[in-house]
């Protein structure tokens, strides 16, 4: 059995989750509301404010697929009760990042500001203080959302290995090499 699949999901007051047709899932909270499409082979069942999640038979596949959509249902109802937040810090000399409600101007040391859309799920904010590297603050409920956002865009600009310049998680830790060493 999985380790992760057999656990259930405590659902917390205030929520709620639905099994609809077709295998999707509803999960409603004070934060907002997600759907999940669910393989027709899993069975999810809502017993006592638990979500049990169960799989037919020991099969590779079902085996896979039992841990997956239990993490995934955990993330919503983490979601739809708390959010998710990521924080992203710009390290390079003249980097900026400003905001105007879901568009994101950033400058990155390129010959023109990118401007770049978030999605209406996500809220963004920008923080740029004296002494500090400006900050990208992203906030959503769905996790795989804000994940990719994210990832997005990091990859404008990743930290390049030798001054370490360029779009990084806060926390994240760029190795440096050595870089060219001085002549004879």
């Amino acid at each position: 059995m999985s380790r992760i699949g057999k656990k259930p999901i405590v659902v917390p007051s205030g929520v709620t989750v639905t099994v609809g047709k077709d295998n999707v899932i509803t999960v409603k909270g004070p934060k907002g509301e997600l759907k999940q499409a669910i393989d027709r082979d899993i069975i999810v069942e809502v017993v006592n404010n638990e979500v049990l999640i169960k799989r037919p038979t020991d099969q590779i596949r079902h085996r896979a697929m039992h841990g997956l959509y239990r993490a995934l249902l955990a993330n919503q109802v983490k979601g739809v009760t708390e959010g998710f937040k990521t924080q992203m810090e710009l390290v390079g000399v003249g980097f900026k990042a400003a905001n105007t409600g879901n568009t994101l101007d950033l400058a990155l040391g390129y010959s023109h500001n990118i401007i770049f859309e978030i999605p209406s799920e996500i809220k963004v904010a920008t923080l740029t203080e004296k002494g500090q590297n400006p900050k990208i603050i992203l906030e959503g409920v769905d996790k795989q959302l804000l994940g990719q956002v994210a990832a997005k865009i990091r990859s404008l600009r990743k930290p390049e290995p030798y001054k370490g310049k360029g779009v990084r998680f806060v926390g994240e830790v760029v190795r440096k090499k050595a870089g060219k060493s001085a002549g004879k």
